[in-house]
């Protein structure tokens, strides 16, 4: 089908919009944390997504019995499902995030949407008790709309340095160890998921950890909260 040349201009100033709602944003906002991150420290900083989860008291018990905190970058439905555990996770000295209310993906998501998903999820959460003070957006993906409702809540956002691709179906928890281990140092921010993901993952992410944890100790690996 040919196009006529008032088409193509509709569809390059319907492009150059798109890249300036929303894939500019993620891009420059992904770039200047990986580039910037502070790296003089022997820390590392767990977060985990997706959460709260029928899994992630499982987790929790692991984290007590290592003494390890965490950041928990929560999904407003999930936290409305699971209030229980949001509780839990603050009583026992971790730290509570945003990660949107449906985990819907910002480069899709109108800017009325986009106000919903901040209003909707920030109240269910400080609802049952939490203070969150950072976001972290579904795959690092963000637009126009959402960096105003970052600073009108007064969220700041946290992408990561190491994932370990532990939602995956197919993986193991041998894999996702071995991934954990060589992609980590020093300052990183590392990011897993208590929830969603394909074939019970999270159970995955435990069963690592528990390889992992202690070989980090071993190195003389902290782990602190984003806050910290």
């Amino acid at each position: 089908m040919q196009l006529s040349k008032k088409q193509k201009a509709l569809l390059a100033v319907a492009g150059t919009a798109g890249l300036a709602y929303g894939v500019i944003p993620t891009v420059v906002g992904k770039t200047r944390y990986m580039t910037s991150h502070d790296r003089s420290e022997k820390v590392i900083y767990l977060t985990f997504d997706d959460g709260p989860s029928q899994y992630t008291a499982d987790l929790l018990d692991l984290l007590a019995e290592q003494d390890v905190k965490a950041t928990f970058f929560m999904v407003g439905t999930f936290a409305a499902e699971y209030p229980e555990t949001v509780k839990r996770v603050m009583a026992e000295g971790h730290q509570v995030g945003v990660h949107s209310l449906e985990h819907r993906s910002a480069l899709i998501s109108t800017p009325a949407y986009t106000n919903r998903d901040f209003h909707d999820t920030v109240a269910i959460l400080r609802n049952l008790g939490a203070d969150p003070k950072y976001y972290r957006p579904p795959w690092g993906e963000v637009n126009l709309w959402s960096l105003m409702n970052m600073d009108v809540n007064g969220l700041k956002k946290v992408i990561w340095n190491v994932m370990a691709e532990d939602w995956r179906g197919n993986t193991t928890a041998d894999i996702i160890a071995e991934k954990l281990l060589k992609r980590t140092k020093n300052g990183d921010v590392v990011c897993l998921h208590d929830g969603r993901g394909k074939n019970h993952a999270p159970l995955r992410t435990i069963e690592a950890l528990k390889k992992v944890i202690p070989i980090w100790k071993d190195e003389g690996y902290e782990f602190k909260l984003i806050d910290d």
